[in-house]
């Protein structure tokens, strides 16, 4: 009988659930898109090795304009000079590289041009190991490569396929933004990462990229990676004492550069969606409460409209829980409808953003399931006083109500 009543009244049933439906696509749609973005700092965490920890200048995520006051903006650059001297005495870590994006740029071949949007970052040999980065053709930088500021690169492998779709790409020469470099290796596919190929990129020996492209604001990233999990706390410990003493920190005060590691960075990342989360919650609470005033307004007008069918229906003994029960079925049935319908348009858009990035697609169970009980909640909490009024109508005046 609910179901019917709700079918016999089409476009007032749908303008009743669209409060509901708006509250529940809110908070769904924005969930699904942060689980995305989770998901994607997930995969982006595991491009580095076990166990690895980063040292930088700023942390990942900086609120503050550059000139503010006490801004990480203000700490001085991570110079290589530095670098190399944490790696000569660092003595836990088993693997340290350095590295540094430097510039974007056109790539040319003998066979084909790139846009200008290809990165170029200088390494040292460590960062292959640390960055997990297979070679699909030649060999990685080296050491003697740094050394001597060879003028060889290593490129994606998206890169070289455009670069020499017909040959292999080992041996031959290039340019970048007009500077000529021999290609020694090529890297294995990576495939894409937040919508951008992973392979479109090509790396230099560091001191080569300080070189071409220093300027007095550039700050070096250390890779470190502990010899394992038992180490990673005393890695850290040590990594962190060489740094201090290195940029002369004074005892007492806190350190001026950054460590960073998978957990920290999925943390931080979870603190800055912290408010996106709450401000859905917020506007989605607004939008249901709003929507529940409508239904107990629509069930109240739907109480005044059938009281002569609740008089013949008391009248020929139904119960009161009866007449109780139907209107509190058709209120929740309403939330339910409308909420239905939310959560699937909400996924459904959410997952925008999964079709763009190129990852599976991601429906958040838990806030479903979420989402359908607070629309029963609602539906039971303001269809409880028009289900009480309609139970408690009196037989006798309701048959002679026209």
């Amino acid at each position: 009988m609910a179901a019917d009543s709700v079918i016999s009244h089409k476009l007032r049933s749908a303008l009743t659930l669209l409060g509901i439906l708006i509250g529940v696509f809110s908070i769904i749609v924005v969930m699904t898109v942060l689980r995305v973005l989770d998901r994607n700092a997930q995969e982006a965490l595991t491009q580095l090795a076990p166990h690895t920890f980063q040292v930088k200048r700023s942390p990942p995520f900086v609120f503050s304009a550059p000139g503010s006051r006490g801004g990480s903006w203000k700490r001085e650059p991570i110079s290589w000079r530095q670098c190399q001297q944490l790696m000569r005495r660092a003595l836990l870590p088993v693997n340290t590289g350095v590295e540094e994006g430097f510039s974007s740029g056109t790539v040319r071949s003998a066979y084909a041009e790139t846009n200008p949007d290809v990165g170029l970052r200088g390494v040292t040999p460590g960062i292959f190991a640390a960055r997990m980065w297979d070679l699909e053709d030649g060999r990685p930088i080296q050491q003697n490569d740094v050394d001597s500021a060879r003028l060889v690169c290593v490129l994606g492998s998206g890169l070289a396929k455009k670069l020499f779709p017909y040959s292999s790409a080992v041996g031959e020469r290039i340019t970048f933004n007009g500077l000529a470099y021999r290609v020694v290796g090529v890297l294995a596919s990576r495939g894409q990462m937040m919508g951008d190929g992973e392979d479109n990129f090509l790396v230099v020996p560091l001191s080569t990229g300080l070189q071409r492209y220093a300027s007095p604001w550039v700050s070096l990233n250390l890779v470190v990676q502990a010899s394992g999990e038992e180490q990673y706390e005393e890695t850290l410990d040590e990594v962190r004492g060489i740094m201090r003493i290195l940029r002369r920190t004074p005892l007492g005060e806190p350190d001026d550069f950054e460590m960073v590691s998978n957990d920290s960075l999925m943390q931080q990342f979870r603190e800055v969606t912290f408010a996106v989360r709450a401000g859905a919650a917020i506007i989605s609470s607004i939008a249901l409460l709003a929507a529940g005033i409508g239904i107990m307004n629509i069930m109240l007008i739907s109480v005044t409209e059938r009281t002569k069918e609740i008089g013949v229906r008391r009248a020929i003994g139904a119960r009161k829980r009866m007449i109780l029960t139907q209107f509190i079925v058709e209120a929740v049935l309403l939330c339910l409808i409308g909420g239905l319908a939310g959560v699937i348009l909400g996924v459904g858009a959410g997952n925008i953003l999964s079709v763009y990035f190129k990852t599976p697609v991601v429906i958040p169970f838990d806030w479903v399931g979420y989402g359908l009980g607070i629309c029963t909640f609602v539906g039971v909490l303001f269809g409880a006083y028009p289900a009480f009024k309609a139970a408690n109508v009196d037989p006798i005046d309701a048959l002679r109500y026209e």
